[in-house]
C-alpha cells in the first residue's frame, strides 16, 4: 500500500540519520577519550591510580592487575565500544533494507544520510 512505502521510506530516512548522528557521536568520544589518556602511555601510568591515592590492594598483586576503580579513559573506550556496535547494527540494517532493490527505500537511505551528515 502507499502508506505502508511510505512509513518504510520514513523509518528508514530515520535509521540513516540515526546511523550518522551515531558515526558523529563515536567521533566526539574518541576525541574526549585521547584527551583522557595520560601523557606517558607506560603500562604502570595506565594501571597505577594518581599520586597521593591511598590504596588497600597496595601489596597484593593478584589484586593490582585489575583495579577496583578503572581510570577515566577505560569508560571512554567502552562508550566507544558501545557506540560501534550501535554503528553496526544500524548499518546493516540500512544496508539490509537497501537490498530490497526498491528504488524509494534507496532514496530513503541516501536522503538520511544527506540529512545525517549535514545535521
Amino acid at each position: 500500500s502507499p502508506a505502508g512505502m511510505v512509513l518504510s521510506v520514513l523509518v528508514i530516512l530515520l535509521l540513516s540519520v540515526l546511523y550518522e548522528a551515531v558515526k558523529m557521536g563515536k567521533a566526539v568520544l574518541l576525541r574526549r577519550a585521547l584527551l583522557a589518556l595520560p601523557r606517558s602511555l607506560s603500562q604502570e601510568a595506565l594501571t597505577e591510580p594518581p599520586e597521593g591515592d591511598s590504596d588497600p590492594a597496595q601489596g597484593s598483586p593478584s589484586l593490582m592487575a585489575f583495579p577496583i576503580s578503572f581510570p577515566r579513559w577505560f569508560w571512554f573506550h567502552v562508550g566507544q565500544t558501545l557506540f560501534h556496535v550501535v554503528q553496526v547494527v544500524l548499518g546493516y540494517m540500512v544496508m539490509l533494507a537497501v537490498m530490497s532493490y526498491n528504488a524509494w527505500i534507496f532514496l530513503g537511505a541516501i536522503v538520511g544520510s544527506t540529512l545525517g551528515y549535514f545535521m
